[in-house]
């Protein structure tokens, strides 16, 4: 990471995304074990990338499952289409609304976690600082890049964190220096040659899952630790320990 400062070197980042409370194989266990191994990495920040929940009825109850991660520089969570009741493709067929933010952020902090909606916070480290830019999801139509970015210092470091990959298209996604994703399920099927059956972003086999390069930046795609169908075949769930490297120069000052 050119821009990245040197005392932010090895900074360490664990994703989770696409947990589905209320849907997930191994129910209330199965998030709290997440929250074990998660725990078990003692990561400097934790990331929760949005459809933390299946449904929104009975969220806040689903939730407290994800109670208990630990992390050094926080935990900080955006929202995702399920958290909008935008279901997978009903976003032409949707006939209810979600919780609105507020009802969101309450939610979160009564866990001890920071909800970020298209906006940005500073994390500072030896007099030195990034910003952790968090965008609402595009899947819905609820990403504002341009007002997450807005008044931020030009050159500083900027890690995104949102729900759905095509963020990476939006004009201004150039200002970031990494995206972290998720949304996809890895296409939920992969098949060998063919890849991955359905993914429901733009140019799929390069988004499924893994590091993109494009549009002048990078981004990382999860394929989640949950499902919202309970069948993976050739793509895994994960929870991604992301760590940060300054260039060499920036190292050695």
């Amino acid at each position: 990471m050119p821009r990245l400062p040197a005392p932010f070197d090895g900074l360490t980042v664990a994703v989770i995304s696409d947990v589905h409370a209320g849907r997930r194989v191994g129910g209330a266990r199965g998030i709290r074990e997440i929250v074990r191994q998660v725990n078990e990495e003692s990561p400097d920040l934790v990331v929760l990338l949005g459809d933390m929940i299946h449904r929104c009825r009975g969220a806040r109850r689903q939730l407290t499952a994800l109670e208990g991660l630990r992390a050094r520089r926080g935990v900080f969570a955006t929202l995702g289409n399920h958290e909008h009741c935008f279901i997978w493709l009903s976003r032409h067929l949707r006939t209810t609304h979600g919780p609105p933010d507020d009802e969101w952020r309450a939610i979160y902090a009564d866990l001890g976690y920071e909800l970020l909606v298209n906006e940005a916070r500073p994390l500072t480290r030896g007099g030195e600082r990034v910003w952790l830019v968090g965008v609402d999801d595009a899947y819905s139509g609820s990403d504002d890049l341009a007002g997450a970015l807005r008044g931020l210092p030009v050159g500083e470091f900027r890690l995104a964190i949102t729900h759905h990959p095509d963020l990476i298209d939006d004009p201004a996604a150039g200002e970031l220096d990494l995206i972290l994703a998720g949304h996809t399920h890895g296409g939920q099927v992969h098949i060998p040659v063919i890849g991955p059956v359905h993914v429901s972003c733009r140019n799929p086999h390069e988004r499924a899952s893994g590091l993109v390069r494009a549009h002048g930046t990078l981004m990382y795609v999860t394929r989640g630790a949950g499902e919202g169908l309970p069948l993976r075949i050739g793509c895994p769930r994960e929870i991604p320990v992301i760590t940060l490297r300054a260039a060499s120069g920036a190292r050695e000052a």
